[in-house]
């Protein structure tokens, strides 16, 4: 547990906070940017007041995509368990993993390690609910929709999901697999084509459901309805491990 000291001038105290643990490098990109969200999500003063977090950046984890589909044996969850024991090791008291397609993997993962697992797509689709949304739009890798593990939480809600059609997922898969993976600005224009027909098919706000495709929200001006799961689970961690969320991250639909 990390003690951070504060001083004001007429006592000192002694603020507990808690330690978050990320499994990382699935990709490295958006492990960076996991990172870069909780330093600008925090309200801090002061370093003192930011998290301690200890990343174990393992970018020789096997894809996941591959291993869902049934393309490659090489499985993922053996190192991710690897990894998640020793941050346990380590003393933190949550875990987060900055990939969506990995969370296929997070009911096992949490029997295997011994320190709760944030779920990033269970916060997503409890935050949907809770503001009152019924029909989104989901891009997200192949895996994760082949998988239905965000459709099947959604659902659970009472939320409706549209998937890409098979160009729509296509274009989604070359802008995370030859673009963003590789170090290249994304085709956006794809992007665009693919949001464009899931608000078309009524879709009230966009998942952005993989974390390599929350860079683009980063950096590119897409506009309103959307909603990045990375960023509900920096929050989460954020407000999970005892620290302050800025006030403008309170809404995370864009607007």
């Amino acid at each position: 547990m990390c003690i951070t000291k504060k001083i004001d001038k007429t006592t000192e105290r002694r603020i507990f906070t808690k330690k978050l643990g990320v499994i990382g490098g699935l990709g490295p990109f958006a492990t960076a940017y996991f990172f870069d969200l909780i330093l600008k999500m925090t309200d801090a003063k002061a370093d003192q007041e930011h998290l301690e977090m200890v990343i174990y950046n393992c970018p020789s984890i096997p894809d996941r995509t591959s291993h869902i589909l049934g393309k490659s044996k090489n499985n993922p969850v053996i190192p991710m368990i690897e990894i998640g024991n020793k941050l346990a090791a380590l003393k933190v008291d949550y875990i987060a993993i900055p990939c969506i397609t990995g969370h296929f993997y997070h009911s096992l993962l949490s029997q295997k390690i011994g320190v709760p697992i944030i779920n990033m797509i269970q916060e997503t689709a409890k935050y949907l609910h809770n503001n009152g949304i019924e029909i989104v739009g989901l891009v997200a890798t192949e895996g994760t929709v082949f998988s239905r593990i965000f459709q099947e939480e959604l659902q659970f809600y009472g939320i409706r999901v549209i998937v890409p059609n098979r160009q729509g997922q296509e274009y989604v898969n070359s802008i995370i697999y030859k673009n963003i993976k590789v170090g290249i600005p994304p085709e956006l224009d794809k992007f665009i084509s693919v949001s464009q027909n899931l608000r078309k098919f009524g879709a009230e706000v966009i998942i952005i459901g993989c974390t390599e495709l929350s860079l683009i929200k980063r950096d590119y001006p897409i506009g309103a309805g959307y909603i990045d799961a990375m960023e509900v689970l920096a929050a989460q961690s954020i407000l999970l491990c005892d620290t302050k969320l800025k006030k403008e991250f309170n809404c995370l639909i864009s607007k």
